[in-house]
């Protein structure tokens, strides 16, 4: 009887182990599984549903060329070297906010930037002196 219970006393414990443990999460299920799912209907989620925002770098003085970086709208920045002035780029997206940020240099005595958001200017600036340098940042957009 002793030889008996020694070889069957582990998968005895095994069984009445995973047996406890099926009626716990039995039970468990029954209380916290007890009340319905809320489901709610997406009616879209494209992106074509919202008003993209649309911003416009412009690059514009008395220099022939510029070198402009900026940001584009993924916050990634960009460089455009030797572009001919007066230097245009507009951007659209439908992300909820962006921080346009432009930065132009030129080979003559006056540069201006100016970015502008949905028709809007939001920021415009004028620098002067040789080989003039400015920039225009919006924090949000």
């Amino acid at each position: 009887m002793i030889g008996l219970l020694r070889r069957t006393w582990l998968p005895i414990l095994i069984v009445v182990a995973v047996t406890a443990g099926g009626l716990a999460v039995f039970n468990l299920r029954k209380v916290f599984g007890a009340h319905p799912v809320i489901v709610t209907e997406i009616t879209s989620d494209n992106a074509e549903d919202f008003n993209p925002t649309v911003v416009t770098y412009e690059v514009y003085g008395t220099g022939s060329l510029g070198v402009i970086n900026y940001m584009d709208l993924d916050g990634v920045p960009q460089r455009a070297e030797d572009v001919p002035l007066p230097w245009t780029l507009t951007l659209s997206t439908t992300l909820p906010s962006v921080q346009p940020n432009i930065m132009a240099s030129s080979d003559g005595d006056q540069i201006n930037c100016r970015v502008t958001v949905d028709d809007e200017v939001k920021d415009e600036r004028t620098a002067t002196g040789l080989n003039a340098q400015t920039f225009c940042y919006v924090k949000a957009a």
